[in-house]
């Protein structure tokens, strides 16, 4: 994978994940759920700063970035606050994989910066209900069960 194309497809995640905390944001109550509240409203600072900053990156490699989609499928209803938690566990499991992609594919600055984006969605994941894991976004290279 040439470091572009990993930084174009970090970029796409991104604009998906911004729009998804987006809506998230909008289905959850402040008062009501001031914790997963504040965990979305970081959410989405963090991963706005991280598409911006590929943003950036993109035209550093002398390419344009690639915009965003008009909009993006739900993967489930968001009719309940377990729904809102799921699917920003899945905003945070889906970049892990994308920026363990990127880490592989780039070296030198470049791999620093997308292992620091990796260890932010890993953490992430833990405040909407994931578990640790060996290896974040590649759960292919952790321990096997028999």
């Amino acid at each position: 994978m040439r470091l572009v194309e990993g930084l174009q497809t970090t970029l796409a995640a991104e604009h998906a994940a911004v729009w998804l905390y987006g809506v998230l944001g909008a289905q959850t109550s402040q008062a009501g759920e001031p914790a997963l509240y504040d965990g979305l409203v970081e959410g989405y600072r963090r991963h706005r700063a991280r598409r911006d900053q590929l943003t950036g990156l993109v035209r550093d490699a002398g390419a344009e970035p690639v915009a965003a989609a008009p909009a993006y499928d739900l993967p489930e209803p968001l009719a309940d606050v377990a729904q809102v938690r799921r699917v920003a566990l899945g905003v945070e499991e889906g970049c892990a994989a994308t920026y363990s992609s990127l880490v592989a594919g780039s070296v030198g600055d470049d791999r620093r910066w997308a292992i620091t984006a990796l260890t932010d969605a890993a953490v992430r994941q833990l405040a909407f209900g994931g578990v640790p894991q060996a290896f974040p976004g590649a759960p292919e290279l952790g321990p096997t069960t028999s």
